[in-house]
């Protein structure tokens, strides 16, 4: 039964990601069709990140208050509901470019608001119903559905938008959302008994008083995390196709090869969180991960824009891309390890700040690129790499600081 529940959860994440990405690759017959400019996307986008990092915290608390089964089945419901109106009804509506774009950041920002609760609600599950030396894997099976769905999304939605048309597009995603829905509905069995997590030692608080200095500071590393995946999860796509040159046939097979490596890389990282756990503990191997991951990650990200070669570029996006999934497992167990009882709460807190730097990259490529051309490209991926190692070096005082508290 706990197998069953990780694989629902691995299928929640799976549609969540499909529905936040379906946007960025539609949007390439969308702009012409409804007059709409990069800057346009940029606010379009934005709004998603925006209600999903509003709603972080009261989600995780209505998954505290009320159950995973509840939150995650109505919140994945609203999903279905609002990316078929996302196909509906912009250019139908609304006879403009201002207000289609009103409008679709009315609905994306619905739709952020809805999935919030996806990550900090289905962390909590997975601490419920695994056993602690198993949370590692357990959490990277879960988080895996977004790679595997980055993985589908773009060869599938490129595929159905040129068969079909950009509003069959997300008809067509919003079928999985509503599939997985109901699944998880069905669902009725209890979490087994066991100990709510026990915090670590500087964590120790009274009910309710959840912030401190070791969440601000694992908090302030996931701004990296969100930062480098939505250079990909906004701008991989079209910075294929309109600077490697690949066709938009092409484009979605290739910007999938990332998020394969995601796919390998994800429940690798889990394992290796387990196994690595076993001999130095929890806050050691997490730090091993993140601090090796993010670096890599955003050293290769500058790569991947310098080279010429376009095998060698998405060569370079792939190792980056994985490099950051194999240390995302660390954030969410550790997250769970300082909680205590407000685990839900204090991995929406986590995932509110590093939705921030989400925002930042998907803002800051628009007007690098309209001034500087390619070199506005190599900028943005320069401050990825920095990100990187921002993260790495919050790492180092972190670690040091749980692994401390830990022993007394």
């Amino acid at each position: 039964m706990r197998w069953f529940v990780v694989a629902t959860l691995f299928g929640l994440s799976f549609a969540s990601y499909m529905e936040r990405m379906n946007l960025s690759v539609a949007a390439e017959l969308m702009m012409p069709a409804l007059s709409l400019t990069k800057s346009d996307l940029a606010v379009i986008f934005n709004s998603f990140l925006l209600g999903y990092a509003i709603f972080q915290v009261p989600a995780g608390w209505l998954g505290d208050r009320f159950g995973s089964r509840m939150v995650l089945g109505i919140s994945a419901l609203a999903w279905g509901v609002l990316t078929v109106l996302s196909g509906m009804l912009p250019g139908v509506i609304s006879r403009t470019a201002a207000a289609t774009v009103a409008l679709l950041v009315a609905l994306r920002f619905l739709l952020g608001a809805a999935e919030a609760s996806t990550y900090p609600v289905a962390a909590r599950a997975v601490h419920q119903w695994m056993p602690a030396e198993r949370r590692g894997f357990g959490s990277s099976l879960m988080l895996m559905g977004s790679s595997v769905a980055s993985a589908f999304t773009a060869p599938f939605v490129s595929w159905s938008m040129l068969r079909f048309g950009w509003r069959a597009s997300f008809y067509l995603t919003s079928m999985v959302a509503f599939a997985v829905a109901l699944l998880w509905l069905s669902f009725t069995q209890a979490p087994p008994a066991t100990d709510q997590p026990a915090p670590l030692a500087s964590s120790r608080r009274p009910a309710g008083r959840w912030l401190n200095t070791n969440v601000v500071l694992l908090s302030l590393s996931y701004v990296s995390e969100g930062y480098l995946l939505f250079m990909f999860v906004s701008w991989l796509y079209i910075y294929l196709v309109e600077v490697r040159g690949f066709s938009l046939a092409k484009g979605g097979p290739i910007a999938a090869l990332p998020w394969l490596a995601a796919i390998a890389a994800t429940p690798l990282g889990g394992f290796l969180s387990d196994r690595i756990a076993v001999r130095w503990g929890r806050i050691a191997s997490a730090r091993i991960l993140v601090m090796t991951g993010y670096t890599s990650s955003g050293v290769l990200l500058l790569a991947a824009a310098l080279v010429h070669a376009r095998p060698l570029a998405v060569l370079a996006l792939c190792i980056s891309l994985g490099s950051l999934y194999l240390a995302e497992s660390s954030f969410w167990t550790t997250a769970a390890s300082i909680a205590g009882s407000d685990a839900g709460v204090v991995a929406g807190f986590m995932n509110t700040i590093g939705i921030l730097g989400g925002i930042a990259s998907t803002s800051i490529v628009p007007p690098l690129v309209k001034h500087y051309g390619y070199g506005g490209w190599i900028a943005a991926f320069s401050s990825g790499t920095a990100m990187g190692i921002f993260s790495a070096a919050i790492w180092w005082v972190l670690g040091r600081r749980l692994a401390k508290s830990a022993h007394g």
